[in-house]
């Protein structure tokens, strides 16, 4: 039994331990910003032995929020340590401040670690009458876990359809009699170290670990609306330092991956392209930037002023049309590895395939028309969902994944170590094209 996987049983207790107390921190470390919100639970509900999607409720009110710039996280994983505590530390001080209340339990995500999905079956019979608890964790613990390989652990390993006999297409098959039991579990591993080195950021800002999620999955859960998850929908989460994709279907997660490429590469190349400093090319992208060149564009100037001694070079300007000429083809990359991963799922199986863009670097105008032509005719731009409490700042696409989290924190879905049995360690059959299986299955 892997490390991660007593690790997650962990941080189950201790999400209880935080709902009894009322209050949890949810914290998002991104490539660009670490942002924290403090919730309080103004009614709990104990943690029962729920099966399906969203199983445990409780109500929450977003009492405290921050923002701090990250520095020491690149394309979704952490590559300076100190940076990355310091900027844990300084967002959940804030968030702290403004919510007046000291929290020592944190649920947190991320978007780096390389996520794989597999698509995992396993059945047993029902021998003791109608089926109970026990034997939802009996068939979970039936399924074959994968080779993932070296240094790869489980993030999520969620049961996503149950079957009894002929009967498919079950989201909780308690109480119900028949003579076999199979379920459908849709696996995503990650990078050990990504895990390890972000946990162990967050112990050394003396937080405990209370849940652990992929920013994918998280962006997926505020920005796509009932009808898309039960239909068939993907997320494409556009950050800063990944481009995160997950795959809904039925109300589930059935596949996510993510593009280690976002925003910062795009300002990367405005520097690059204009000869400008980093900080300039930001502020130049969010109030220009855009995909979508019109004849006007080339009578809009910007000035790129600069403070080096040199005249020539320090009263420089461009038009908007050039800017577009260099931000439109990193976009154009993005989306088309973003398509490829939706091909390798199979999305196009799918019954629903609508595809909704969130995440910062989403706000680019006309983005979604370009999206349109490079991955199909239903895409539309992708806000979180309105969560009580959550302040202006909170409520546009960069906060997808944060306000995904809260809802994840608070209404949790059923994973494999939820129920008390062992798995079965066998090499099993791995399904990378995670979609079209669960199309196969259910």
């Amino acid at each position: 039994m892997s490390r991660l996987f007593q690790a997650q049983r962990a941080m189950r207790r201790k999400r209880q331990a935080a709902l009894q107390r009322g209050v949890v921190a949810i914290l998002d470390v991104g490539t660009f910003q670490t942002s924290c919100l403090v919730l309080r639970f103004e009614e709990n509900t104990p943690e029962g032995e729920g099966v399906g999607h969203m199983a445990g409720q409780s109500n929450f009110r977003v009492i405290g929020a921050a923002t701090t710039r990250s520095r020491g996280v690149r394309c979704g994983e952490v590559v300076s340590m100190p940076e990355t505590e310091r900027a844990i530390r300084t967002a959940v001080q804030a968030a702290q401040k403004m919510a007046g209340i000291r929290v020592d339990h944190v649920i947190a995500c991320f978007a780096g670690g390389r996520p794989g999905s597999f698509g995992l079956t396993g059945e047993v019979l029902l021998e003791d009458g109608p089926c109970a608890v026990q034997d939802v964790a009996r068939v979970l613990a039936s399924v074959d876990r994968p080779d993932l390989g070296p240094g790869r652990e489980v993030l999520h390993a969620q049961p996503v359809n149950f079957g009894i006999d002929h009967r498919a297409q079950l989201r909780d098959p308690r109480g119900q009699t028949g003579e076999v039991l199979r379920a459908d579990m849709h696996l995503l591993s990650v990078d050990d170290h990504a895990i390890e080195n972000l946990l162990t950021c967050i112990h050394r800002c003396d937080l405990e670990i209370a849940g652990l999620a992929s920013a994918p999955y998280a962006a997926a859960t505020s920005a796509l609306v009932e009808d898309e998850k039960e239909l068939g929908a993907a997320c494409i989460d556009m950050g800063a330092g990944t481009t995160g994709i997950s795959v809904f279907l039925r109300r589930h997660m059935v596949y996510a991956n993510t593009v280690r490429i976002g925003g910062d590469h795009i300002t990367s190349d405005i520097g690059q392209g204009l000869r400008i400093p980093r900080e300039m090319a930001e502020k130049i992208k969010c109030r220009y930037g855009g995909v979508q060149a019109t004849g006007m564009d080339d009578r809009e100037i910007i000035a790129l002023e600069a403070e080096t001694g040199d005249w020539h070079h320090d009263r420089r300007s461009a038009t908007r049309t050039e800017l577009i000429g260099i931000i439109r083809p990193r976009v154009e990359e993005m989306l088309e590895e973003a398509r490829k991963c939706l091909d390798d799922a199979g999305f196009a199986h799918l019954p629903g395939q609508r595809i909704v863009l969130t995440g910062g670097a989403s706000q680019l105008p006309g983005l979604d028309g370009l999206a349109a032509r490079i991955l199909g005719n239903q895409v539309r731009l992708g806000r979180p969902l309105r969560v009580q409490g959550l302040p202006a700042m909170a409520k546009g696409p960069a906060f997808a994944a944060c306000v995904g989290l809260c809802m994840q924190g608070a209404e949790p879905q059923d994973e494999f170590w939820d129920f008390d049995l062992k798995p079965h360690q066998a090499s099993g059959r791995t399904l990378h094209k995670a979609v079209r299986w669960f199309r196969d299955n259910w």
